[in-house]
């Protein structure tokens, strides 16, 4: 009997700290809302961006990276199983920012007004040219020339944009136009 009681003891035990540690950060707020991030977030995203923590203010952002980084690459996927490029940029404009995208990238980059890559802000497009076709893959910038998007061998992952191997595929990059662009 005592021996049961102390092998049910261990086992809640083991189970109360596994969950624990795979506990993910929920997204706050609303769609479109800033709110602040955990200091989790914030520390672990001011150090990968090599920016100061202070910088890392829309929490919702950084939770839903945190929530989908590492997931694989699926051409058409939508889900944490998969996801491709253009259904994460679709995905995170509409749960971060409350705005909806075309799905494909093809329509996605006729929804943005041009700027140049200096005047890019968190939450604007960057689009690539892979393979030789116009427009075939996007990201999402971040700060401090940091690009969130879907790698095929890599899943979502962020990457600088003047990475040599990121780079000479740049192509376009742009706001997203809303009604209050207009």
């Amino acid at each position: 009997m005592q021996i049961s009681r102390y092998i049910l003891c261990l086992l809640l035990l083991a189970t109360l700290f596994s969950a624990c540690k795979s506990k993910k950060h929920l997204l706050k707020g609303n769609p479109g809302e800033i709110v602040q991030p955990s200091a989790s977030i914030s520390n672990k995203y001011s150090e990968l961006m090599g920016v100061d923590e202070s910088n890392i203010t829309n929490g919702r952002l950084y939770t839903f990276i945190d929530q989908w980084i590492g997931t694989p690459y699926r051409f058409g996927g939508l889900d944490k199983d998969g996801v491709d490029c253009s259904g994460f940029a679709f995905l995170l404009e509409q749960q971060v920012y409350g705005i909806n995208l075309p799905r494909m990238t093809s329509q996605q980059v006729t929804v943005i007004k041009r700027k140049y890559e200096e005047q890019l802000q968190e939450g604007d497009l960057v689009f690539f040219d892979f393979d030789g076709k116009k427009f075939s893959h996007v990201g999402i910038y971040l700060q401090n020339d940091y690009v969130v998007h879907a790698s095929t061998r890599k899943g979502i992952m962020l990457v600088k944009l003047h990475d040599p191997s990121m780079y000479k595929y740049f192509s376009r990059c742009g706001s997203v136009i809303t009604e209050s662009n207009f």
